[in-house]
């Protein structure tokens, strides 16, 4: 299963103990179809990977990147943090509506 799940979701700013990170967060259908592909893969390799994460290639505007989703809420909701690199590349704000395209790899 290598289909893009891409959905226009907002960019939300979250301040962690050592660090503020940008992210976008799916649910439903395209969190649903991450979940697939979790355990898709659960299946064919017997486990899991770290925090149940799934690698993938990241695309916003012009931007692509290599990076994972994490699963949040019993895979309800799926994080994807987006880098400074990123956020400056494609002129980005936290607050900013983007259009984010994640193809499991």
């Amino acid at each position: 299963m290598s289909d893009a799940v891409e959905a226009t979701l907002p960019l939300k700013r979250w301040a962690g103990e050592k660090a503020v990170y940008q992210l976008v967060t799916f649910s439903g259908a395209e969190a649903e179809a991450l979940a697939g592909h979790a355990l898709m893969q659960r299946l064919e390799y017997g486990r899991a990977r770290g925090f149940g994460s799934i690698k993938v290639t990241a695309r916003i505007g012009a931007t692509e990147w290599k990076t994972s989703v994490f699963p949040q809420a019993k895979q309800s909701e799926w994080i994807l943090l987006v880098s400074k690199k990123v956020m400056r590349a494609e002129d980005l704000a936290p607050g900013d509506a983007v259009t984010v395209s994640v193809t499991p790899i």
